[in-house]
């Protein structure tokens, strides 16, 4: 513990040194900010306003938009300040509560999209089962599993974090704290701790691709026997979530399922996870959904409306 204690800060060689590339960073990424803040939120409100908050996929749906403000709020904000700075550092206790709680709110979200799966699985493969099926009570406690998940996904990764000895080098290649940059300075032999992360990490986000994947790969053939209106309906919302899977599962597999090493490539299939996703997935599931958009329409057009009567 005293070899962590000669390093009180950490310095992030962030995306590129090239000041037009930063400058340029800086705009595209907080227009990426402000899009994920406005969409989420508007997903937020709408469906806590309205009548789809009692259904099931819209429940989950609000869960998801929460989580993708909260996951890439503990990155971008850093990132654009930091596209302002000639050097760019973080403090060791900042740096772990980072790594703790981008595994802690990913794994959350990763969670969150096999329930939908799972609740779409049931609402298409099970009609008459559904509303028995996926209750509000069972709503809930999947929701409470899915913040549990987290929990015992990320305090493994932040006790390995903890453990490891810096005293030396201080420069992590890349834009946040995550576990196998850091492995990269730290001073000892960070092997199993690299195959511990490979074991949780790695094997966390096959496996959860997999279930996902089989789900809806089960969906689609149980369409044969559907209407002509029920497998487009179906096929819709399916896409949507398949779209959303594929943002963020992609670029997770080639991460975290590899032997434990980082590099610069890294950097850029993060970019998919920690900001691209989060910023694609309210117009994947507004603009292909037709009762979110009503839902939209009705929530803000009344808003409007009460408040030009109030004036």
């Amino acid at each position: 513990m005293e070899s962590q204690r000669n390093i009180s800060e950490f310095i992030l060689l962030g995306l590129s040194y090239n000041q037009n590339i930063q400058k340029f960073c800086f705009a595209f990424f907080l227009f990426c900010y402000v899009s994920i803040l406005l969409g989420n939120l508007l997903i937020l409100v709408s469906v806590r306003c309205s009548d789809l908050f009692y259904q099931p996929m819209y429940y989950f749906l609000s869960h998801l938009a929460l989580m993708d403000i909260c996951y890439t709020s503990c990155v971008t904000p850093k990132l654009i300040g930091d596209l302002l700075l000639a050097r760019k550092t973080i403090s060791y206790d900042n740096c772990m509560l980072q790594v703790f709680a981008l595994h802690f709110l990913g794994m959350i979200e990763i969670l969150i999209l096999t329930i939908m799966a799972f609740d779409r699985y049931a609402a298409i493969c099970k009609p008459l089962h559904y509303l028995l099926i996926m209750n509000r009570t069972r709503c809930h406690l999947l929701v409470l599993a899915a913040w549990a998940g987290g929990a015992l996904h990320s305090f493994p990764q932040l006790l390995m974090a903890i453990q490891l000895p810096f005293c030396g080098p201080n420069e992590i290649d890349h834009y946040f704290c995550d576990i196998f940059p850091l492995l990269k300075v730290a001073c000892t032999d960070t092997y199993i701790t690299g195959v511990l992360v490979v074991a949780n990490s790695g094997m966390v986000t096959l496996v959860t691709f997999v279930l996902l994947f089989g789900s809806y790969v089960v969906i689609l053939f149980s369409l044969g026997n559907r209407s002509a209106e029920g497998r487009r309906k179906a096929l819709s919302t399916c896409g949507s979530h398949i779209t959303v899977v594929i943002l963020c599962f992609g670029p997770l597999i080639f991460v975290y399922l590899r032997p434990p090493t980082s590099f610069p490539e890294d950097k850029i299939f993060a970019l998919f996870y920690t900001i691209i996703a989060p910023m694609f997935n309210p117009l994947i599931y507004t603009l292909r959904n037709t009762e979110m958009k009503k839902a939209m329409r009705r929530v803000w057009c009344q808003r409007i409306f009460s408040e030009e009567k109030h004036n």
